[in-house]
C-alpha cells in the first residue's frame, strides 16, 4: 500500500540544522517526489543524504497541476511511496502540495506529515502575540487601494476577535507593504516582522506601529513574514 510523505524543506540555505534527522529516512522510503522546484530539491536532498543517487527516483513538477494530478493518482495506484516537497517550509501550508494531499485523502492513502520549519509558526512563536486565535491570510493585494482596504479590514477583525493576523509578501515588495502598514494602521496596533527565519541574519521584532514609524526597517528582497494584533 502506498504512503504519501509530506517532507519539509529548509527556509534558508543555511537552515539545514532545522531539519530533523529522521527526514532522511523518509526520503529513503520514497519512489517518486512531487516538488515545486526540482533543482533546489535535488540540492537540498544531497545536503541531507550525500550518498543519494538522484536518478534512481522519479521527479514530478507539482506546479503543473493537471499533469501532476494524473501522475499522482497513477503512482498511488501502482503502490509507489510518494514524497511531496515544498520550495520552502511545510508542504500543504500555503503551498500547492495541498491539492495532492487532498487527492491522497480521497483515495484513503496513508499520509504522513513530517515535522520541520514553518515560517508561519516560527514567527507566531517568537512574536508574543495571541497564539490561541490566529489566521494566516497569505499575500495581501498588490493594488495599493485594495491593499489599504484589506489592511484596515484585518486590523478591525483583529481588534474585534483578539486574533493575530499573519501574512506574507514577495520580498521585493516588503518595504512597500511596511509603508502601507505604518500609514494605515492605528498607532496602538502591534506589528511583528520576522526576517530570514532559521538563517544567520534572522531577527524577529514586535513593536507598536508608533514605534515602527520612528525606526522603519529596510528589508528589501529579504524573506519575511508579518503579524498584526490590534487592541
Amino acid at each position: 500500500m502506498a504512503t504519501v510523505y509530506l517532507i519539509p524543506a529548509i527556509l534558508q540555505e543555511e537552515g539545514l540544522p532545522a531539519i530533523p534527522a529522521y527526514i532522511k529516512d523518509a526520503i529513503k522510503e520514497c519512489h517518486v517526489f512531487f516538488v515545486e522546484n526540482e533543482r533546489t530539491t535535488r540540492r537540498y536532498f544531497k545536503q541531507l543524504w550525500k550518498e543519494m543517487v538522484i536518478d534512481d527516483y522519479e521527479w514530478v513538477n507539482m506546479t503543473e497541476a493537471e499533469t501532476a494530478t494524473v501522475v499522482f493518482r497513477k503512482k498511488l495506484n501502482e503502490g509507489k511511496n510518494i514524497g511531496i516537497v515544498s520550495e520552502a517550509g511545510c508542504p500543504g501550508v500555503a503551498d500547492p502540495g495541498q491539492s495532492l494531499t487532498a487527492i491522497a485523502q480521497q483515495m484513503d492513502i496513508t499520509v504522513k506529515p513530517l515535522a520541520g520549519p514553518s515560517s508561519i509558526l516560527l514567527a507566531l512563536m517568537a512574536s508574543g502575540m495571541n497564539g490561541q486565535q490566529f489566521k494566516f491570510c497569505g499575500y495581501l493585494p498588490i493594488d495599493n487601494q485594495q491593499r489599504i482596504k484589506t489592511i484596515k479590514e484585518l486590523e478591525t477583525e483583529s481588534a474585534k476577535k483578539n486574533c493575530t493576523q499573519i501574512f506574507i509578501e514577495t520580498p521585493y515588495r516588503n518595504n512597500q507593504l511596511i509603508e502601507s502598514l505604518l500609514k494605515n494602521c492605528n498607532s496602538s496596533t502591534s506589528l511583528c516582522i520576522a526576517v530570514d527565519l532559521t538563517g544567520p541574519k534572522e531577527w524577529v521584532k514586535t513593536k507598536k506601529i508608533s514605534a515602527w514609524q520612528k525606526e522603519k526597517p529596510d528589508i528589501h528582497k529579504r524573506p519575511a513574514i508579518f503579524l498584526l494584533l490590534a487592541q
